[in-house]
């Protein structure tokens, strides 16, 4: 079951307006929040963003965040979403339904909706790691808005396949900024390293934890620019997302990361950050 603009349909029945402005111009904002065990996870975090991107955006949200919540709820039931699964929900709210111009319409109706689907976590990968390709970071400079808009993040990722890799990583100028859908960190000599949360990468949710889990275990994180040479030098590379959690990264354009192995750091973020999903479902 799916929830659409305030009505229950079935998967494979639903219908959008050619004149809905998502549909367009990619006028919206979204969110996909990881239900673990039956159990929403990051929720208020989530939702925070949600408000805060239409709001850059100027789109008027006309749910409270309970409202939102009951609708959340409501899709892991009808979808019997049991304490024994993992899954995903996503939400999104597009300007609405309004003559096509490039003006923003002075009276359109926001149009919500939601979908839960079953997604194993990537444990395998977990393990193994993922391939990477340097990509000239061609999306547009507002990054930090989870818009709908994500052609650019579709062809970086497509380039990156493309010759053979599992992922981007994007720079501007030499400078690194993240990958096609994840934050990208490197560690050198023990530390963190990644782009400060500014407009040219999205500030990710699983990357706020795992600053705060790796600040809390004693491992320094230091939030600023750095280089691709930099990035070719660091004993360990990870991305991290809703999806992916703490995912090793084990080669660049065909180069083996230090060892091409998981790193220590690495292996240890990913502990920290069980321990942190299992007290989030035992909540």
């Amino acid at each position: 079951m799916l929830y659409v603009d305030g009505k229950w349909v079935e998967s494979g029945s639903a219908a959008v307006d050619p004149e809905d402005r998502g549909y367009n111009f990619g006028d919206g904002v979204y969110e996909v929040i990881r239900v673990y065990k039956g159990k929403l996870y990051q929720w208020d975090g989530h939702i925070a963003r949600l408000y805060r991107c239409a709001k850059e955006i100027k789109l008027d949200m006309t749910w409270t965040e309970k409202e939102l919540l009951d609708i959340a709820q409501q899709l892991l039931e009808k979808n019997k979403i049991t304490s024994n699964d993992d899954a995903i929900l996503y939400m999104q709210v597009s300007r609405g339904i309004s003559p096509r111009a490039h003006d923003i319409p002075g009276s359109s109706k926001p149009v919500l909706m939601g979908f839960v689907r079953l997604k194993d976590r990537p444990l395998a990968d977990h393990k193994k790691g993922l391939s990477t390709k340097l990509v000239d970071d061609i999306r547009w400079l507002r990054c930090d808005i989870k818009s709908l808009s994500l052609l650019g993040a579709v062809l970086v990722k497509q380039y990156a396949k493309d010759a053979g890799a599992q992922d981007a990583i994007l720079h501007r100028d030499g400078i690194v900024t993240e990958c096609s859908a994840a934050n990208l960190f490197a560690v050198k000599n023990g530390a963190l390293y990644t782009h400060p949360a500014n407009n040219m990468i999205l500030r990710g949710i699983t990357r706020e934890i795992v600053i705060e889990l790796a600040k809390n275990n004693g491992i320094a994180v230091h939030e600023e620019p750095f280089d691709t040479n930099f990035l070719m030098q660091a004993d360990e590379l990870f991305l991290s997302s809703t999806t992916a959690e703490v995912m090793p990264l084990i080669s660049v354009d065909g180069q083996a990361i230090a060892d091409g192995q998981v790193g220590a750091v690495t292996k240890k973020l990913q502990a920290l950050f069980e321990q942190h999903i299992e007290a989030a479902v035992l909540v």
